[in-house]
């Protein structure tokens, strides 16, 4: 049997499987059911829906064009294209698998590890139009832990939707110009299902077990950015060096191209992060507020850091730090007051400077346009130091009146946060790499690399 052929077949029998598999959604409890129906169906929020979905075209405008062009901008002339390609095929394909099964694995009741299956193909997602245009949903219905949304459940699910596609497209980032498209496809689908649907359902989901110990990641310091991180240190460890890393000249192709998708990206946050308060109100307000002076500060942060340790503040450098301000913002900006963004901004800037020069040097591994040295350690950084800077009344709820602050417990939970989807997401990447590896192989050959991915995997090229 040829390899696609297998590979089609197998990834059909998965499919199959998932949904095969039956529904395990926890039973409403009386008391809860009881209430929900005395106070009626909860109403949609024409302002909080306007918002969000202003919010999700930013967050899809972070992906297409902006991530796209802020890593073709830096890699080889070569492989421009490829990598365009990438973005927006991910795009793609994680749109359907979140359709299939993504958007039910991470956003169902289920267990503590992962969703059931009741929302798969979206099933169901449609009664709340059917009985009348404001009627919004409830996450987590019929469970202690229930939190009644004021945006119908077709709003909620495309702005997830957008962090399940920009995820993936930042792994892309530590392989680029040596994967196979095949086994980008296989691999992207995979992962999509079994790592990024299960984190975002531990930290997100009411029913989560993240979530349910009080870890804080208000936009995916941990389900987006050290899930990604990890994700690609492991995929350019096994894939190995590029041919001629460390001798030949891979400078940037076009770093204008860079400087404008980091713009995009910088723009697109605030939708990441202010969307993710799921409303227009105060905390989103901060969240905006927060992400901007983060930025910044990070942007300051790794110009100065490399300014003085290589003499010259770089293009690439600042447009860098500002990415890794915006990432390490992103789990604390729904917890943190302006003045320790400054301090979380600045130290995400110099400490990511660090990881993508110092650390990658040191141990020798080729990330190709630091995935892992800007978002694993900036979503390390912002993680951890969530749990220190939270500051409590920005939480707030009326069950729990005192939010959540900072301290010794909380950093102790951020930890537990961090490590496990360092461990989960490691461990299933490499298995996920090679079932791929098994099904069609995922390098390009020696002298494919040399003559570039546009041409080899595309038949196209730019002049």
């Amino acid at each position: 049997m040829k390899k696609p052929r297998l590979a089609w077949g197998l990834s059909a029998l998965l499919f199959a499987l998932l949904l095969a598999l039956p529904a395990f959604a926890d039973d409403a409890p009386a008391a809860a059911a009881a209430a929900a129906a005395a106070a009626g169906p909860p109403k949609i929020d024409t302002g909080d829906t306007a918002w969000m979905l202003t919010s999700t075209v930013l967050v899809l405008l972070m992906a297409i064009p902006g991530l796209a062009l802020f890593y073709a901008g830096m890699v080889r002339k070569k492989n421009v294209l490829a990598t365009m390609m990438q973005s927006f095929a991910i795009c793609c394909i994680v749109t359907l698998v979140w359709v299939v099964a993504g958007y039910s694995i991470a956003f169902t009741n289920g267990n503590a590890y992962m969703g059931d299956f009741s929302r798969v193909m979206l099933n169901g997602i449609g009664a709340g139009i059917s009985k009348g245009t404001d009627i919004a949903f409830t996450l987590g219905a019929g469970t202690d832990a229930a939190a009644v949304q004021t945006v119908p459940e077709t709003v909620y699910m495309m702005f997830q939707m957008t962090f399940a596609i920009i995820t993936p497209a930042l792994i892309a980032g530590a392989f680029a110009d040596r994967m196979k498209f095949s086994a980008l496809c296989i691999f992207i689908t995979l992962w999509s299902l079994l790592v990024y649907s299960p984190v975002a359902h531990w930290v997100w989901a009411p029913t989560g077990w993240a979530s349910q110990m009080g870890i804080l990641d208000f936009a995916g310091g941990t389900v987006v950015h050290i899930n990604a991180g990890v994700a690609g240190l492991v995929c350019a460890l096994v894939l190995g060096k590029r041919v001629g890393y460390g001798s030949d000249n891979m400078a940037p192709f076009n770093l204008s191209y860079a400087v404008i998708g980091a713009s995009l990206l910088w723009v697109g946050w605030f939708g990441f992060n202010a969307g993710s308060a799921v409303g227009a109100n105060g905390r989103a307000g901060m969240a905006m507020t927060v992400t901007q002076i983060a930025t910044a500060a990070a942007a300051m942060g790794w110009m100065f850091a490399e300014w003085i340790t290589k003499g010259k503040p770089s293009v690439l450098g600042v447009i860098s730090g500002a990415v890794a301000g915006l990432v390490a913002i992103t789990p604390a900006s729904g917890y943190v007051l302006p003045g320790s963004s400054i301090v979380i901004g600045l130290a995400a800037g110099v400490i990511c400077f660090w990881a993508a020069t110092g650390l990658k040097h040191m141990l020798g591994y080729d990330d190709s346009l630091d995935a892992f040295g800007v978002h694993g350690v900036g979503g390390i950084v912002g993680a951890l130091l969530t749990g220190v800077f939270a500051y409590g009344p920005l939480s707030a709820t009326d069950a729990s009146p005192d939010g959540t602050s900072g301290g010794m417990d909380q950093l102790k939970l951020q930890a537990i946060g961090v490590a496990s989807t360092i461990v989960y997401s490691g461990v299933m990447t490499l298995i996920l790499l090679m079932v791929t590896k098994a099904l069609v192989g995922l390098r390009v050959t020696e002298e494919e690399e040399r003559e570039g991915l546009d041409i080899v995997l595309h038949g196209e090229q730019i002049f």
